[in-house]
């Protein structure tokens, strides 16, 4: 929790964004049972919705990884999740792969998207 928690703060603050910001969190749906992720969107109040690794796929991102893929089924989860949640395109990715190795060595990778106006 500790790590996916400081993954988040410094992709907010890269968008010049906190935590009240945040109105969507998304992931593929391999981490639906992740604790740490599921610990943190519950002390926040956070919503989060898993998607299929076939959905992530369909989403045109910037930074597709063949890595990710061997290991998901798709090229992205970070920034495809995120533009996912935020019902958008490319043009509203604001913080693209963020990614951290925390103090307990264990890895996150968060990206942000801006939600339209209308949303």
């Amino acid at each position: 929790m500790d790590t996916i928690a400081r993954a988040i703060d410094e992709a907010l603050a890269q968008a010049s964004a906190s935590l009240a910001d945040v109105r969507a969190v998304a992931s593929i749906d391999l981490k639906a049972d992740e604790a740490g992720l599921l610990a943190l969107a519950t002390h926040h109040g956070w919503d989060i919705v898993f998607h299929p690794a076939a959905a992530l796929a369909a989403v045109e991102v910037p930074n597709p990884s063949e890595t990710v893929r061997r290991h998901t089924g798709t090229p992205s989860v970070s920034e495809a999740a995120a533009l996912l949640a935020a019902g958008t395109d490319l043009t509203h990715l604001i913080v693209e792969k963020h990614k951290l190795r925390g103090p307990d060595g264990r890895n996150a990778t968060v990206s942000v998207a801006r939600m339209p106006a209308s949303s």
